[in-house]
């Protein structure tokens, strides 16, 4: 109860202030005069700030929780924070979490500069989805690879753009342009659209202008590239040995084209180039990348946004977050993403306070980032109005999903469902045929037993069959006449493995990235889709019994396994 009474203290005596102060002269983000360029706008805005209030531009933080708290409204309000991230762990309710994005939006434009918040979540199509609930379920970007038609890529990106717009989201952490050159990078696997440069490029391309239909700001990653990379940057700092030549015909492709038709945002990538910038540490932290690679050269004027400070690929450069926070504004990131926890979101904000104070290189570096950081908002926030931040509630309940993505998605999964191997495709199912269904996924037995009446299942854990359930699926394998196999992981490469001697009986049903079947070369039937989505499931397994000929193309060409 004291926390609100304070918070309505506090907007009563910001209300007060631009009264007094003669309204929004020299600072309101809103009042653009008709005698001003958007950068004088800009620079009028800029010449008032505080060191407070630009170090609060350069912040995008995360929140606990379905709604913000009391204390993270407060930090907007006082703070003068630059964005949000939503996560996985704020969407248990999309009712609440639009309340909150708008909550949070009150918040930012009450401030005498009122300024809004840039919103920003992953929701890449596909895999990665932190936004649930009742939002639209895609075959993702590989999918559209497969697919291989432009029309796919654009009308995802407008479908996902629109369903964030709906819930006050600005800011598309999409598309995903890494080109999926190495198979052991699984973490990027199905987020790809291939392991093409010039078709990655071009479905990128098609999907940023989906997005920018709908207002929503796309943001390419992960500059410069993921899909050489064999470990995830989340859990160490990959090193990719490759040379710059390499990575500006191929890795940049995407890059090059997407800055040429005006994209506003590229997440820096927590990734070593050694080959490239002479030294084994964070591109997010290198000059030569951000500033030399980025700016100079691909003549990039957006706002390049860090991935997640938290992650271990950037804190293996050694230091405190605060200061690895500070290292990235002077290599050339012009917002630090912090998820949390909200005690190194305080000390990341007094660390680069204070740091401005002794270091002009770094007031410098922060005032410019500040400014692109405005010409962004400007171009895609006050273009669309003030009430295009506060989401209605109403909109929220009624129109998501989308009402045109469930048959788009539908169909883009037929589409591009790809026959991989075709010795012994589409097996020969009797009528009274024994059936097993083996793997890791609920919807895969779901569709599969609605599919196959009466088909029995087998599954085991993520990680693999155990011991005994290995044991068990030998003994029982040679009762089957078709075993259908969910391909997913190394864990059901083990499982498939087990089946190796029942070749003619085997049919597998490759989800996600296929890059799997390439240690099983004795399989003679599979069949891949990239999504786990119903709708995938469903063509997948219509595919196996024979109710059409798959037309989609593998996106990937990965040599086989030495």
């Amino acid at each position: 109860m004291e926390s609100k009474v304070l918070n309505n203290l506090r907007f009563l005596i910001m209300s007060v202030l631009i009264i007094s102060s003669g309204g929004a002269a020299c600072g309101d983000f809103w009042d653009v005069s008709s005698s001003k360029t958007g950068d004088q706008h800009i620079e009028s805005i800029l010449e008032g700030m505080t060191d407070e209030e630009m170090v609060g531009q350069v912040l995008m933080l995360g929140y606990l929780g379905s709604e913000p708290s009391d204390e993270f409204l407060q930090w907007i309000e006082e703070w003068n924070v630059g964005g949000v991230k939503v996560f996985g762990w704020n969407t248990s309710s999309l009712t609440s979490l639009a309340r909150g994005i708008g909550t949070m939006q009150k918040a930012a434009v009450s401030t005498p500069l009122a300024i809004p918040l840039f919103v920003a979540t992953d929701q890449e199509g596909g895999w990665v989805r932190h936004v649930k609930g009742e939002t639209s379920i895609t075959p993702g970007n590989m999918a559209i690879g497969a697919s291989g038609i432009a029309y796919d890529s654009y009308t995802s990106g407008f479908i996902i753009g629109t369903e964030l717009s709906i819930l006050g989201i600005n800011m598309n952490f999409a598309p995903t342009v890494d080109v999926y050159t190495n198979p052991e990078a699984h973490v990027i696997g199905p987020r790809a659209f291939s392991s093409d440069p010039a078709k990655t490029a071009f479905l990128s391309l098609a999907f940023y202008h989906g997005l920018e239909r709908t207002g929503v700001i796309s943001t390419a990653k992960h500059f410069p590239g993921h899909g050489n990379a064999a470990e995830d940057s989340h859990s160490t700092l990959p090193v990719i040995n490759d040379t710059f030549s390499k990575i500006w015909d191929r890795d940049l492709l995407p890059y090059r084209l997407l800055i040429r038709e005006g994209l506003p945002s590229v997440m820096s990538g927590h990734l070593s180039f050694p080959l490239i910038s002479g030294e084994n540490s964070p591109s997010s932290l290198s000059s030569v990348f951000l500033k030399d690679i980025l700016r100079d050269r691909m003549q990039f004027n957006g706002i390049v946004i860090t991935d997640d400070m938290k992650m271990y690929g950037v804190r293996s450069a050694g230091k405190d977050i605060p200061t690895i926070c500070e290292m990235a504004i002077i290599a050339g990131n012009d917002m630090i993403m912090i998820s949390r926890p909200p005690e190194d979101q305080l000390e990341v904000r007094r660390h680069l306070l204070r740091r401005m104070e002794e270091d002009r290189l770094l007031r410098r570096a922060i005032k410019e980032s500040v400014r692109r950081i405005l010409r962004i908002k400007l171009r895609y926030l006050h273009e669309q109005g003030k009430e295009a931040l506060f989401p209605n509630l109403d909109d929220v309940r009624e129109k998501l999903p989308e009402k045109s993505g469930r048959s788009f998605f539908f169909d883009l999964a037929f589409r591009s469902t790809t026959l991989v191997r075709d010795e012994n495709f589409p097996p020969k199912i009797e009528a009274d045929a024994k059936v097993l269904l083996v793997g890791q996924y609920s919807g895969f037995f779901s569709e599969g037993t609605n599919r196959f009446g009466g088909a029995d299942t087998f599954s085991f854990s993520y990680t693999g069959p155990s011991e005994q359930e290995a044991g068990d699926l030998r003994k029982i394998a040679g009762t089957y006449d078709l075993i259908i196999v969910c391909l997913a992981n190394a864990g059901s490469l083990a499982a498939l493995d087990i089946l190796s001697g029942y070749a003619d009986r085997v049919a597998v049903l490759s989800v996600l990235t296929p890059v799997y079947l390439r240690d099983a070369p004795w399989v003679k039937s599979a069949v891949a889709v990239y999504g786990t989505g119903m709708e995938s499931y469903k063509a997948g397994f219509a595919a196996i019994a024979g109710d059409y000929v798959p037309e989609g193309e593998l996106p990937v060409a990965f040599p086989p396994p030495e």
